[in-house]
């Protein structure tokens, strides 16, 4: 019954929030979807599942979804939303799966896109907001992941059948576990992390004040450890490259470039100071990685698709399922890559959709990205998007983690669509002073 509460608290918080603003909105929704690991892990009932989409749903319900603005300018993202839900409500009604199989796939296949167009309504003060909760929830998860780090994990995570996962990855320096912070495993924690610094080190541009421009510095300093803490490759390659574009490109005053230099070279002392931070250094053995990328990026594609051309139903072919229904899946397949699972689960239409949509968001953001206000953020927005994209080749979840979807998508539709100014200036100080951030008159 606790976690049937949290859900309907999760709802609750996250609809009043949205109706005050909707970077309120958005730092609620990440605030329980930062929290959702570890409750997940030490509650282990049936509806701690549900806490996230209690959330986003309240975000849902909450948003006004034909605001003057948004609406005329991302009709086209519009039109993409509604054919990558459509296709997979059709899909589930076909008889493959059992049909709480086929819900739990619907979940994850349709339950994040609406936040694109989310994204698409975005204004400065909703940033500024998001920017703010987002340097404050990173700072919470490192003093997580830094306490399992010296306390140890079982601390914070007892072993069940929720953190199978988190035990399995027993795999840096000497046997040490990756550090998951408070999230469901340490690549999500990472790839969240990765997810936050474009906004961070926009605010850090934006940013009025020294103390709002240290708190965003914070920010990004908290996900870069945690990046490390993670021990996960992968976002540690992604972030390196937002890390290097700034440096190189970012419109940043000398002042802030030496402080952002700073910063990375307190970063790398620590990481080369301790072995468990340094599991990157494994991506020099070509041989391993050259394996992972053969493994899943060309093992059992065409298979799956001659043998499965319109999928084996919502559920059968990737997505996470609960571990009380695991064993009501019908002839489970898939492979490490999240584009043979939406072929293995949507069939080739459904990918085929999904290939076009990612065409349409690559085309259309670089002729968004390169001018206007928050255009540094904008742009590693887009950079993230497109690396996520790819990277989506050799790793399943990219569209159904909690809660790195919802933020991924979220910046895909903001820079696909041209930013909105603010309504009114009076409710931009009123949302500043919700964060103790002094008006400017």
């Amino acid at each position: 019954m606790f976690s049937l509460a949290l859900s309907l608290a999760a709802c609750i918080t996250t609809y009043f929030a949205t109706k005050r603003s909707l970077g309120l909105g958005i730092v609620s929704l990440m605030t329980w979807g930062y929290f959702f690991g570890i409750l997940r892990a030490n509650l282990l009932s049936t509806f701690v599942y549900f806490i996230f989409d209690a959330a986003i749903l309240g975000v849902y319900l909450a948003h006004k979804w034909t605001a003057s603005g948004a609406s005329k300018h991302s009709g086209a993202l519009r039109l993409w939303a509604v054919l990558l839900i459509l296709w997979p409500v059709l899909v589930f009604f076909l008889p493959f799966q059992p049909w709480l199989i086929s819900l739990v796939g619907l979940r994850g296949a349709v339950m994040f896109i609406p936040m694109l167009l989310v994204g698409a309504s975005l204004r400065e003060r909703d940033l500024q907001q998001i920017s703010i909760g987002f340097a404050v929830l990173n700072i919470i998860a490192l003093t997580f992941a830094a306490a399992e780090f010296v306390l140890g994990l079982p601390r914070f995570y007892p072993y069940n059948a929720a953190t199978a996962l988190v035990y399995g990855s027993q795999d840096v320096g000497q046997g040490f576990y990756r550090i998951p912070a408070i999230f469901a495993n340490a690549h999500l924690y990472g790839g969240t992390m990765v997810s936050t610094i474009p906004y961070l080190i926009g605010y850090w541009e934006h940013a009025h004040t020294a103390r709002l421009r240290l708190l965003a510095l914070a920010g990004v300093a908290a996900a870069l450890l945690g990046v490390l803490m993670s021990a996960t490759r992968l976002n540690f390659v992604v972030g390196a490259a937002l890390i290097v574009l700034t440096i190189l490109t970012g419109r940043l005053k000398a002042s802030r470039r030496v402080a952002f230099a700073v910063l990375i070279l307190l970063v790398a002392m620590v990481a080369l100071r301790n072995e468990r931070f340094q599991r990157f250094k494994s991506l020099s053995e070509t041989s391993n990685v050259e394996d992972r990328l053969s493994g899943s990026v060309n093992r059992g594609f065409f298979e799956i698709l001659l043998e499965y051309p319109m999928g084996n139903g919502l559920g059968g072919g990737g997505t996470s399922i609960p571990y009380f229904l695991e064993g009501q899946v019908r002839n489970p397949i898939g492979m490490e890559s999240e584009y043979a699972r939406i072929l293995s689960e949507q069939g080739i239409i459904g990918l085929a959709i999904w290939i076009s949509f990612i065409i349409w968001f690559l085309s259309r953001g670089l002729s968004l990205i390169a001018e206007g206000p928050w255009v540094g953020s904008r742009r590693l927005v887009w950079i993230l998007g497109v690396l996520a994209l790819v990277t989506g080749m050799i790793g399943m979840g990219l569209l159904t983690s909690i809660p790195t979807t919802a933020l991924l998508l979220l910046g895909m539709g903001w820079v696909a669509s041209p930013m909105l100014a603010n309504a009114r200036e009076p409710r931009l100080r009123q949302a500043e002073q919700v964060f103790l951030v002094p008006a400017r008159y």
